[in-house]
């Protein structure tokens, strides 16, 4: 019942930050996998491209 995460390493997305997490990183999501994308806050919308991909969740940064 494991599902593949809908992104991989180096892909670009464009993402909206729906929620901040305890440390402070937005968090997007992508057909409901969760994005943490560092320095960005609620409701931006940005570019990110993906850094690290985990089973249920990855980390991106802004690259615009």
């Amino acid at each position: 019942m494991d599902r593949k995460p809908p992104v991989n390493v180096g892909d670009v997305r464009e993402v909206r930050i729906e929620a901040l997490g305890s440390g402070g990183d937005g968090i997007a999501k992508i057909r409901g996998y969760v994005v943490f994308v560092p320095g960005t806050n609620l409701n931006d919308v940005v570019k990110v491209r993906i850094t690290k991909v985990l089973r249920k969740f990855a980390f991106a940064e802004v690259i615009e």
